[in-house]
């Protein structure tokens, strides 16, 4: 199976608010696959449709070649939406002891401390979940989303307020499953994010997808195709054509510097949008 998520024609609304409008989108077995828009723009939304959690008003979607709301899906998704559902009174090992209970996982001691040495949480196995800081405790609800080595994970903004430190553990925790086989489903506001962790991005705004593809080429495609020369006296900003560049070229003096302008994945989102409106 190629595509681990196939979405056609996704319409979902609340009352008079359409939060989704018909979205097609697929994600490819192995991919990052990030999921980008503004808050409000339906990215909770469809998360949510995909795990099974609401259904859609139109459209059809396939998760694992099947029904979200199929009983065999839910061994095999894990989602990550916030920090609720852990046990403050309890220590960080018991938590994961009730999931590994809930999950059936045979061998529960070997694969909490498998994940607890994964996460970086071993040597705070015993200690209560509400005197953990915020990135411990993120890192505890990473592991509780992956106890059961799901296939698919979906994220929902994983590393939202957390400290730059602490983001880009979250990140090096989501290359190291994506590397080991893990298929992620993100969605963030975050561009940067977006452009450091994803194979291949979709583009939301006011419930529509308004397009998709890999991140740098997308920045090529809506790159402005200028270039900026550095001279020892100023700098200077042309078109990227042969006219532009000898008319520059004839006038400036040493050059310390040539190189092209392109778009970050913010660019182009901010470009989509006003398009759009």
């Amino acid at each position: 199976m190629k595509n681990i998520i196939e979405v056609n024609g996704l319409t979902k609304s609340f009352g008079n608010v359409t939060a989704l409008k018909d979205c097609d989108m697929e994600v490819r077995r192995g991919e990052i696959f990030g999921y980008l828009g503004p808050s409000g723009a339906g990215k909770t939304t469809t998360l949510k449709l995909l795990t099974g959690q609401l259904h859609s008003d139109a459209g059809v979607m396939k998760v694992l070649g099947e029904n979200p709301f199929s009983p065999n899906i839910k061994q095999q998704i894990g989602i990550m939406s916030d920090m609720s559902g852990l046990y403050e009174k309890l220590s960080v090992y018991e938590n994961l002891e009730i999931f590994a209970d809930i999950y059936g996982i045979t061998n529960k001691k070997h694969r909490i401390k498998e994940i607890l040495e994964a996460v970086e949480l071993l040597d705070a196995k015993k200690k209560k979940v509400e005197k953990l800081s915020r990135g411990m405790k993120q890192r505890l609800v990473f592991a509780r989303t992956i106890l059961h080595e799901p296939q698919l994970l979906f994220l929902d903004e994983p590393t939202a307020n957390l400290d730059p430190a602490t983001a880009e553990e979250v990140r090096d925790l989501i290359r190291k499953l994506n590397a080991e086989g893990t298929t992620v489903f993100l969605t963030t506001h975050n561009m940067e994010e977006a452009d450091e962790l994803c194979h291949r991005i979709a583009f939301l705004n006011h419930g529509s997808i308004v397009e998709s593809g890999k991140p740098e080429e997308l920045k090529l495609k809506y790159a402005e195709k200028r270039v900026e020369i550095v001279t020892k006296d100023r700098k200077y900003e042309t078109s990227l054509d042969r006219e532009s560049m000898i008319e520059v070229l004839k006038d400036v003096g040493e050059i310390q510097t040539i190189h092209s302008k392109e778009p970050s994945l913010k660019d182009v989102f901010l470009k989509l949008t006003k398009e759009e409106n």
